[in-house]
């Protein structure tokens, strides 16, 4: 290894520990899936709750599955803590996901990107939540490309990445 490479290691393992040791709140990113059952939904909904509950701000996205459970969660404990930035307009969501949607206080649309592919915005979208946050929490699939290249891509901007997988 070289010494530059044990510099960044030595920087990011420092990042996460003071993460970790801060005892006030925390801007803490929350993505995923659309397709998670819904047990795992029923848990990623308390773990927000509990995350927004403790204090925390909670940023995530407006799909359908992890997003929506978090959203849920968040409403719960405290919507004023809770921001959801779209990766396009509100009227270019899906029909179940408008409900909710228009429940949020600090919703974040991007009407620029309505020409986008979803995939395409969905990775602007995600770099905007990643960019506003000090910690992403991530529930994937070992073939969700879209979500490992933002975890690959917050770990470079040394924010404390924890990846949970589905499979």
């Amino acid at each position: 290894m070289s010494q530059s490479t044990d510099l960044i290691n030595v920087d990011s393992l420092a990042q996460e520990l003071a993460t970790i040791q801060q005892t006030g709140s925390k801007r803490i990113a929350l993505l995923g899936s659309r397709h998670v059952p819904i047990t795992h939904q029923n848990l990623i909904e308390m773990m927000t709750y509990a995350l927004v509950l403790s204090g925390n701000r909670l940023i995530t996205s407006g799909a359908t599955g992890t997003n929506s459970a978090a959203i849920k969660g968040a409403m719960r404990a405290d919507a004023n803590l809770l921001t959801v930035i779209l990766p396009q307009s509100l009227e270019r969501q899906p029909h179940e996901s408008r409900q909710q949607l228009e429940q949020v206080m600090h919703l974040v649309e991007n009407p620029n990107n309505d020409h986008l592919s979803l995939a395409e915005a969905s990775y602007l979208c995600n770099q905007e939540i990643v960019s506003r946050c000090q910690q992403l929490i991530c529930f994937a699939f070992h073939e969700s490309g879209i979500l490992l290249k933002t975890c690959k891509d917050a770990e470079e901007q040394r924010k404390v990445v924890t990846l949970f997988y589905f499979d």
